[in-house]
């Protein structure tokens, strides 16, 4: 995501080469499954009593679990605070665990918005200034991590760590065309082709379809599916996953995401808050090399293998990264 002059060239070999490397947002992998884990039984179930908070004139949806210092669950796309549903046990017993669906996502609303970065942005800050949230500890998945790391380097002062996986950072993906995967570049391509984005996102429902169940380890259930789906309905409802994979900084564009990435990512290198990175394998932006780039370059880092798993790790290990957060939360510096 940043200049491919700061990512390792032996990581980026790894990436253009990897069976895995398109699965992440690839539409054509289906059920493609690049593990061989054993049927386990994830709880389907959500069972948690939601709660709202007016925000720049919209209602977001949030859970809010557990009392004590505050761990902000933060998600990406096409997701919603439903894939956390099986880590927050985990950590409620011993910290305030809220999880928010972003704007146009889950339970919260879903204006008239562009829904670009900039827009999921300013809401994640209002609920945060909301709620009143400080000292907090963000833990984040997939587009989460951008947003949460952007606040975070804005507001070092109101964070007390920051833990992610398969996250939006460097050296994860490569920022031009010639540089990906060409499974990457023909999604990417595709998404920002307005025909081809339209008929496969909006119409087809592709992303929550063929994304997220071909992006997952195991199999999911009809339950789990029927999950993913409720947020997104009709074709009207479906426009705020289209406008994410437009957002990704490829060749310069977005430009002011272009930005966003490149500071936060700079601060990444720089602050000493405490960090905390989770990887699976064969994992899909943060395979484990990235997990070994990232150890040896940003400081005060942990890293933690959470066994296998593809890009919505929670559905495949929601057990070791609970634990692993939970450990890592209790050691952090008062």
């Amino acid at each position: 995501m940043t200049s491919s002059t700061t990512i390792d060239i032996s990581c980026r070999q790894v990436l253009r080469t990897s069976a895995v490397a398109g699965l992440v947002l690839s539409i054509a992998a289906g059920s493609a499954s690049a593990t061989d884990l054993p049927p386990v039984e994830i709880p389907a179930e959500y069972t948690y009593e939601g709660q709202f908070v007016e925000v720049l004139g919209s209602q977001l949806h949030y859970l809010d679990e557990g009392e004590g210092d505050v761990i902000l669950l933060l998600h990406g796309n096409p997701t919603w605070s439903y894939i956390w549903r099986n880590v927050i046990p985990y950590l409620s017993s011993q910290a305030r665990v809220i999880a928010v669906d972003n704007i146009g996502f889950g339970r919260s609303d879903k204006p008239e918005l562009d829904y670009t970065f900039a827009d999921h942005s300013r809401y994640i800050d209002g609920f945060i200034e909301a709620l009143e949230l400080t000292d907090v500890t963000l833990v984040m998945h997939d587009w989460g991590s951008a947003l949460g790391l952007h606040y975070a380097a804005r507001n070092e002062d109101n964070v007390r760590g920051v833990a992610f996986m398969e996250a939006i950072v460097a050296p994860a993906m490569p920022a031009t065309y010639d540089a990906m995967p060409p499974q990457w570049a023909d999604f990417f391509r595709a998404m920002r082709d307005p025909a081809s984005g339209h008929e496969a996102v909006i119409v087809q429902n592709a992303f929550i379809e063929q994304v997220i169940p071909g992006n997952v380890a195991r199999p999911l259930t009809e339950a789990e599916m029927d999950f993913y789906r409720e947020p997104f309905p009709t074709e009207e409802t479906r426009t705020p996953v289209l406008v994410w994979p437009n957002q990704i900084p490829i060749d310069g564009e977005p430009a002011d995401v272009v930005a966003v990435v490149e500071a936060y990512n700079a601060w990444l290198a720089e602050t000493e808050v405490p960090k905390l990175h989770l990887y699976a394998s064969p994992g899909a932006l943060n395979p484990p090399i990235v997990a070994e780039w990232l150890a040896a370059n940003v400081p005060n880092i942990e890293t933690v293998f959470i066994g296998q798993g593809l890009h919505y790790v929670q559905e495949d290990q929601p057990e070791a990264i609970g634990r692993a957060v939970a450990d890592w939360f209790r050691r952090l510096p008062e």
